[in-house]
């Protein structure tokens, strides 16, 4: 499946005095899974609402294969932004039916994939005549999923997409991503609380933190420039100088260190006693998002 590429540049975003994006600038190339992480309040929402033309920006330009994305139908019918359900949003017990949402979910998705969405609807248990207001969130978030799949869009979005689900089917969400992945080659972006979980299915991480980029980088290659360093404080700080310290815990003597930086110069003096460990995804995140060491 051939995909254009996502741009935003200078992305500024307002809501009275509260600043949410601050001169964005990202790049989402085709044919990746990216992984989109940040705080409550970062800003995650907002931008991806921006990015596909949902939600208006201040200043900047979103476009998509070098095209506009606002307003531009031709550029949006390549674009799926899937996001958690309200049920109030459809009035609650009287809302419309599942079968009814998925109807029209396939009159606006060019590429709807009818058949996948009853495989998808028979693996998840939906009701199809049952209202979308008596989901449980568990539910609800099995029909954006089923939506967003199905909708074969060359870029697909997914705001918290395993918002409710146990944790037998957010790795069962994962396994059918990794699959519809293996055969179209689509661009998906999640975004997620769940770290950890879903580490391993992004390709690419982009982290947002207080409405900037932070960082958009092959997931691999980001984790391997952390560590965390531990063992007495005077041969800690040694082993470590040189190397950007990010978060330092103390006990008594006792130090560990989170640092940034080639491990190559990581000067650990010979029969030291010096723990050197690596950090997973979340870790990083920790790390990079905390502001402010823990003493």
């Amino acid at each position: 499946m051939n995909t254009g590429i996502l741009k935003a540049e200078g992305l500024c975003k307002s809501y009275g005095k509260n600043e949410v994006l601050k001169d964005l600038d990202l790049e989402i190339l085709p044919g990746k899974i990216y992984g989109l992480i940040g705080r409550n309040g970062a800003g995650k929402t907002t931008l991806l609402g921006i990015l596909t033309g949902q939600n208006t920006k201040n200043a900047g330009s979103v476009t998509y294969d070098g095209q506009e994305v606002w307003e531009n139908q031709a550029a949006l019918d390549q674009i799926c932004f899937s996001r958690e359900l309200q049920g109030s949003a459809f009035g609650g017990q009287s809302s419309i039916r599942v079968r009814d949402y998925l109807r029209a979910a396939a009159i606006y998705r060019p590429g709807w994939d009818e058949e996948y969405a009853r495989r998808l609807l028979e693996e998840f248990k939906l009701e199809p005549k049952k209202k979308i207001g008596a989901l449980s969130k568990g539910q609800q978030s099995m029909v954006t999923i089923l939506a967003a799949l199905a909708s074969r869009a060359p870029l697909t979005i997914l705001d918290e997409p395993v918002a409710g689900l146990d944790v037998v089917m957010r790795e069962r969400f994962y396994q059918l991503l990794l699959e519809d992945f293996a055969q179209t080659g689509r661009t998906f972006v999640i975004s997620t609380h769940i770290i950890e979980e879903a580490a391993s299915v992004f390709e690419q991480v982009v982290i947002l933190d207080q409405g900037r980029i932070l960082e958009n980088c092959p997931t691999e290659e980001l984790v391997d420039q952390f560590r965390y360093v531990s063992g007495r404080e005077d041969v800690v700080d040694e082993a470590v100088r040189g190397l950007q310290v990010l978060t330092t815990h103390q006990m008594g003597r006792h130090k560990t260190v989170a640092v940034r930086g080639d491990p190559v110069k990581l000067e650990v003096p010979m029969g030291a006693d010096v723990d050197v460990s690596p950090m997973n995804l979340q870790n990083v995140f920790v790390a990079l998002c905390g502001h402010g060491d823990a003493q």
